[in-house]
């Protein structure tokens, strides 16, 4: 068989969080392969930036039954991003890594790979650096479309093309376009008609997901229906 009948093109939706009570309301929905994080969501929802803390959450995220658990390693040298990136794989073989897309951070990623380690290169801003993260052997590169439209570029338009460069690309690895910093679920639908398959997303954009009045009114109606007809509740 060809190679490529087995490559994995299923939708895959992270929730952008490190609120493990997030975390537990969502997972019941079955809708997330797993949760993303980065010291800038530890520090809005209070986490501490430490294995311990990175410990805790790789027990709680695995617990609700997550695919995978993407942490972000620190350091400012790719001796340190190396090292911390080992003990947070140490911590559970289904955690990614993350690493900023630098050139600090693509020595760890050099090293991190050949140990047989996933990660995902971060803080993508510009397609070029899809094809580095390509190149590399990257799981996964993550571009921030909302910050790069903040920043004055056509960030939906960036990541189509970004999403262009991994179908195109030679991509013996499999991988996937992280998009992130979505501000809305139009945002998503409208990457996913491109061929985004990836996407990591906060609880508000989650919560957008399903807010569409004209779903809600139907349902409404359906269950009135049902009551008038003397449907009972829970059977």
């Amino acid at each position: 068989m060809d190679e490529e009948e087995f490559e994995d093109t299923s939708m895959r939706l992270y929730l952008d969080s490190a609120n493990v009570q997030e975390w537990e309301k969502w997972a019941e929905a079955g809708l997330f392969y797993g949760f993303t994080t980065n010291p800038t969501i530890l520090k809005k929802d209070g986490v501490p930036c430490n294995i311990a803390s990175m410990r805790h959450l790789t027990r709680e995220a695995f617990t609700l039954d997550m695919e995978e658990l993407q942490l972000q390693a620190w350091g400012t040298t790719g001796v340190e991003l190396y090292s911390c990136g080992l003990d947070l794989m140490d911590l559970d073989s289904r955690v990614v890594v993350k690493l900023p897309i630098t050139l600090e951070g693509a020595k760890a990623a050099r090293r991190l790979i050949a140990d047989g380690v996933p990660v995902t290169m971060t803080g993508v801003y510009a397609a070029h650096q899809v094809v580095t993260a390509l190149a590399m052997g990257a799981a996964y590169a993550a571009p921030y479309v909302g910050r790069m439209t903040d920043a004055g570029k056509k960030g939906l338009e960036e990541a189509a093309r970004m999403q262009k460069i991994v179908d195109l690309g030679s991509n013996e690895g499999g991988m996937r376009l992280l998009v992130a910093s979505v501000r809305s679920a139009e945002e998503v639908a409208m990457l996913a008609a491109e061929g985004c398959n990836t996407f990591t997303i906060s609880p508000a954009v989650a919560a957008r997901l399903f807010d569409e009045p004209l779903t809600t009114a139907a349902a409404e109606l359906f269950q009135e229906h049902a009551d008038e007809m003397g449907a009972m509740r829970g059977h």
